[in-house]
């Protein structure tokens, strides 16, 4: 079976609730776990964020396939939180893939349910796991808007500076890219770094 024929008939099947696999899991779990061997890497990820709008689970299904998942299947449960989810209550799996060291995961924790339901706190500190760990910032949903005007991003961010030149390592580019945001000067040292802690900046 081809993986279009594999996909067309995996998503009929996961629109169906009633519909049933081996030992009476949810059919659109079962395609879930398949898609990888079935569609193929390039298209794996696709199919399963596909798979999972299609079937509609509620929270505790999303709950109970990130817990049990692979890592590429909780990647697809946080990338459709935001369609499926209306309200907070899945915000502990945010929460949860932000505490992990797995940078795909935090990448795909960072999207637009994060941004309407992160309080600032954690939001802030989201920020600078991306920066600790290399997360492109771009992966952070509507950076520029919850990060316009917050004055204690810029201080947390000038600390981050601030060690990393002190520990002779370089600031990374991404650091800028996110005091931009926060409207601080574009000329000089944004407010609230020390003068001297870009100086380790990397280009």
């Amino acid at each position: 079976m081809s993986p279009d024929t594999w996909l067309a008939t995996a998503l009929d099947q996961a629109a169906d609730p009633t519909a049933t696999g081996p030992g009476g899991l949810p059919l659109w779990e079962v395609r879930l776990a398949e898609a990888g061997r079935a569609c193929g890497p390039e298209r794996a990820d696709a199919a399963r964020v596909a798979l999972l709008r299609a079937a509609r689970p509620d929270t505790a299904a999303l709950a109970r396939v990130y817990r049990h998942g692979t890592g590429a299947e909780r990647r697809a449960v946080l990338t459709v939180l935001d369609a499926l989810v209306p309200d907070d209550s899945a915000l502990p799996l945010v929460e949860d893939a932000l505490r992990t060291n797995d940078t795909h995961l935090v990448a795909a924790a960072l999207g637009p349910y994060a941004a309407r339901h992160l309080d600032a706190h954690a939001w802030r500190h989201a920020v600078l796991k991306c920066l600790f760990t290399g997360v492109p910032v771009t992966a952070v949903h509507d950076l520029a808007h919850r990060a316009r005007g917050d004055a204690e991003l810029v201080r947390m961010l000038g600390d981050f500076a601030a060690e990393r030149t002190a520990a002779g390592r370089t600031v990374p580019q991404d650091l800028r890219t996110v005091l931009a945001h926060t409207a601080a000067p574009t000329e000089g040292a944004p407010d609230g770094v020390p003068a001297g802690a870009l100086n380790g900046e990397e280009n």
